[in-house]
């Protein structure tokens, strides 16, 4: 399969999925970014159109360990703000990716902090 094929696949997943998916101050929606290198997650409410709060591991120590590891902490360094902000509650948005490996750690890690999908 082209790069372009797999590109233009994700988008539709995307877009078929941010047509369900939305989120509210009190529920917001977590977005889900990587790339091959990288991990991001941030938690957005979608009625005022604001970021709630943003983590990644980009801005972390570069390290040798798996990505799937570093998305576990991304997820969790998450997990604590939102808890800190009164959030208990929220919506996954995988944008399209598919749900295993880094994002799948990324939910797990979330899950773990004490959040509810």
């Amino acid at each position: 399969m082209s790069v372009e094929k797999k590109i233009k696949t994700r988008i539709k997943r995307q877009m078929h999925i941010r047509k369900k998916v939305f989120g509210t101050a009190q529920r917001p929606r977590v977005s889900v970014f990587r790339s091959n290198k990288h991990i991001y997650a941030q938690a957005i409410d979608d009625e005022n159109s604001r970021t709630i709060a943003a983590a990644s591991d980009y801005s972390e120590k570069k390290t040798k360990q798996a990505k799937a590891v570093k998305a576990g902490e991304v997820g969790k360094k998450l997990g604590e703000i939102l808890l800190k902000k009164g959030i208990e509650s929220i919506v996954f948005d995988r944008r399209g990716y598919k749900y295993h490996g880094k994002v799948k750690a990324l939910a797990d890690s979330l899950r773990e902090a004490g959040l509810k999908f």
